[in-house]
């Protein structure tokens, strides 16, 4: 958890050096921005992260940045804190995806045990990303053929019927199966299927 970071986006000064301060004291690092521009200019997702965000800020409000980070693609759990927040602003938020909608003042433990679900949560979405990324990887190596029998295979077609279905020798197919599962590193079917998933 050392290794773990939080984005506080406030544009209350006050405000942001006491939620610095509140996660410091539990060894936990910490980055601060004045605007959600300046949070999208130069933050940078590397290892377990979530985003402290005030919702009412000039320029770029919190729920602006959370939709602009989501078209990004730049997905980060977010924790948002707000003097001025109403029922509908936060079920929009945490439908969203948002980890918590906390009203100011907050307790310490509440922000604490929001960050700490984050953290979890980009953990294991990270690993995700990972097992994507190398699934990928490897999905890249198979010839144009290997993709098509691959394709094939994990609609639950025997080999006989790929034969028929690109045209070519059962003995053929079974060469292709037998490559792409070494370069897939897939053990089973089901294991290739899970893959396949994963670059969907």
């Amino acid at each position: 958890m050392n290794a773990a970071k939080v984005f506080v986006v406030d544009d209350d000064e006050s405000v942001r050096a006491a939620v610095s301060s509140l996660i410091r004291s539990v060894g936990l690092r910490v980055e601060t921005f004045v605007c959600a521009q300046d949070f999208l200019d130069q933050a940078r997702h590397e290892g377990p992260c979530c985003a402290v965000l005030d919702v009412r800020m000039p320029g770029m409000s919190g729920l602006e940045l959370q939709r602009e980070l989501t078209r990004r693609g730049a997905a980060m759990p977010l924790i948002f804190i707000t003097g001025h927040g109403d029922i509908a602003m936060s079920v929009g938020a945490m439908k969203a995806g948002a980890i918590e909608f906390l009203p100011k003042p907050f307790k310490d433990e509440d922000l604490l045990r929001a960050i700490e679900e984050a953290h979890e949560r980009d953990a294991a979405a990270g690993v995700q990303r990972a097992e994507r990324d190398a699934v990928r990887a490897r999905y890249a190596t198979l010839t144009a053929r290997e993709k098509e029998v691959m394709a094939l295979t994990i609609k639950g077609m025997l080999n006989k019927q790929i034969a028929i279905d690109l045209g070519i020798a059962e003995t053929t197919i079974k060469v292709h199966r037998h490559n792409l599962m070494l370069k897939m590193q897939a053990d089973s079917l089901p294991a290739l299927v899970r893959m396949a998933a994963l670059l969907a």
